[in-house]
């Protein structure tokens, strides 16, 4: 018996690297199909909080509710393009007060440690010139803008197509098998995953926004600008677990600095930031994970850094639902079931 289940450990550890290895080799390949299986589920859980509209919902057509929601989440992701383009803009436009402040911030640094020769932008700029190669920097930024722009037409491929595959996929899923015990676990899996994945995506959504909106708050009554911009910025950085958190603050703290080269504001702004991650990610951050996906915090943590090792930045946002979904998987087989209560928060799978 410990023969087979030393076995059983051998082979279920090379399966495991064979996988991870693939995933990494095709990552890009396969993070595009990720990202465009959370739209799909974003979409669809959009259409069924359409339908709970009190007498309007029930009405419409599951066909109306479907098109209406895909026009409100491209609307949504009109409007955070639009909020980058112009912000963006604006920032380059004020390119000479940050550089003005910058060297104010350095200067004073220089005063602090006993530098003798205040530094002046201008050997600021050469020595920072000195050890960056521009036409490799400005090609390195189109070639991320030309692969985002590629990656987002193939995600909106990808997305059109699942949702048509999503009417007759019942179908295939009654086609897999001729057992009916079979097909009924693997249709209550489906579901499972559907049901927890989208509760999750909800919750961390209005998390998020309520976030942004608090972030919002703190930011505009500290006179901080393109407050819209950093606050639609933390709410997208909270889908990152913890990381996200800190660099949610660290971000505007820093661009704060710049604009007001004032250490009593940029605390001020620091500590309020701070202290609306921690209420948030104290209160309610743990009730998400605990009762949507029921996940060790400590698993969270690490299959941030393993995915963020495997697919980059992607891999940090996609970390959660990904890992959620395998143990959900994995507990619905004997053999994996043990795996899955090791990942669990409670070990209730």
């Amino acid at each position: 018996m410990r023969n087979e289940e030393f076995q059983s450990m051998v082979l279920g550890t090379v399966f495991a690297v064979a996988v991870g290895w693939v995933l990494y080799i095709g990552r890009d390949i396969l993070i595009p199909i990720a990202f465009s299986m959370l739209v799909v589920y974003v979409i669809i859980g959009t259409s069924r909080l359409l339908a709970r509209i009190p007498v309007l919902g029930p009405a419409l057509p599951s066909k109306v509710r479907g098109s209406l929601s895909i026009l409100l989440i491209a609307c949504a992701l009109c409007v955070l393009a639009w909020l980058v383009v112009a912000n963006m803009n604006q920032m380059i436009g004020r390119a000479t007060q940050y550089q003005s402040s910058l060297v104010t911030l350095v200067q004073r640094g220089a005063v602090t440690l006993g530098i003798e020769t205040e530094p002046s932008w201008e050997s600021i700029r050469s020595n920072v010139m000195a050890q960056v190669n521009l036409q490799r920097l400005a090609a390195l930024m189109m070639l991320s803008l030309t692969s985002i722009l590629a990656g987002l037409t193939v995600i909106g491929l990808y997305v059109v197509f699942l949702l048509l595959e999503h009417g007759p996929f019942a179908k295939k899923i009654e086609g897999l098998s001729r057992d009916p015990e079979r097909t009924a676990q693997l249709r209550r899996i489906i579901t499972e995953v559907n049901t927890r994945i989208g509760t999750y995506l909800a919750l961390k959504t209005l998390i998020n926004i309520l976030l942004g909106l608090a972030s919002w708050v703190i930011l505009e009554w500290l006179g901080v600008e393109f407050a819209v911009f950093w606050a639609m910025v933390i709410g997208l950085l909270n889908y990152v677990p913890y990381v996200g958190s800190v660099l949610g603050v660290l971000v505007p703290v820093l661009f704060a600095l710049l604009q007001f080269g004032d250490l009593k504001a940029v605390l001020a702004l620091a500590i309020g930031l701070s202290a609306t991650q921690f209420l948030i990610g104290n209160f309610m951050d743990p009730y998400l994970m605990g009762s949507s996906l029921n996940l060790s915090p400590f698993v969270i943590l690490v299959s941030l850094a393993v995915w963020a090792a495997l697919w980059g930045i992607p891999g940090a946002f996609l970390a959660v639902p990904i890992t959620a979904s395998i143990a959900m998987i994995l507990a619905q087989f004997e053999g994996t079931r043990p795996v899955a209560v090791l990942l669990s928060r409670d070990g209730k799978v």
